[in-house]
């Protein structure tokens, strides 16, 4: 069952409560909502961190917990999932949005040779920007309702073949 595995790879909700920039959301981190593992939460996890994942923004963790909280999702798997663009994986789905940006504005790609400064960031937001962030809004919304739905499929598949396979009393 998938409760068993997140569970097991889950954080502490101790630590994460107690973690200094979402001290921010005060009390509203002690609903026990935003702790249990069900199909709606987890789904709505999903959603939201893959989401997040690809919006190009700072304090990515943060922006996730808000919406998790509002949405009573689950909050740790929420914020973890954001880390699916780390250092390692973030070129290769950033350059998948500029590509898929390219494609839906209908515009041609632009050669370009990244920069690890702010100045590199700010002139290329008018040449190949435009592209990128409609690529991350697309990305971000198709992965975060296949995420949403695979997972609550996934998890009822679950639930049904864990039901069948009882004995029947």
């Amino acid at each position: 069952m998938p409760k068993k595995t997140i569970k097991r790879m889950m954080p502490d909700h101790q630590t994460i409560k107690e973690n200094k920039y979402l001290k921010v959301f005060g009390d509203l981190l002690h609903n026990p909502n935003l702790w249990h593992l069900n199909r709606h939460s987890v789904a709505k996890a999903f959603a939201v961190g893959l989401f997040f994942a690809f919006i190009p923004v700072p304090f990515q963790m943060v922006l996730s917990a808000g919406i998790a909280i509002i949405v009573h999702a689950n909050l740790p798997l929420s914020i973890a999932l954001v880390w699916i663009t780390n250092p390692l994986t973030m070129p290769f789905i950033f350059y998948a949005c500029y590509l898929v940006g390219t494609w839906v504005l209908a515009v041609p790609e632009e050669d370009f040779a990244f920069q690890a400064s702010w100045q590199w960031v700010l002139d290329s937001l008018s040449t190949i920007g435009p592209a990128f962030l409609v690529g991350c809004g697309v990305l971000a919304v198709i992965f975060s309702i296949l995420g949403y739905f695979v997972i609550h499929s996934f998890w009822r598949y679950q639930t049904i073949k864990a039901w069948k396979s009882r004995p029947h009393r």
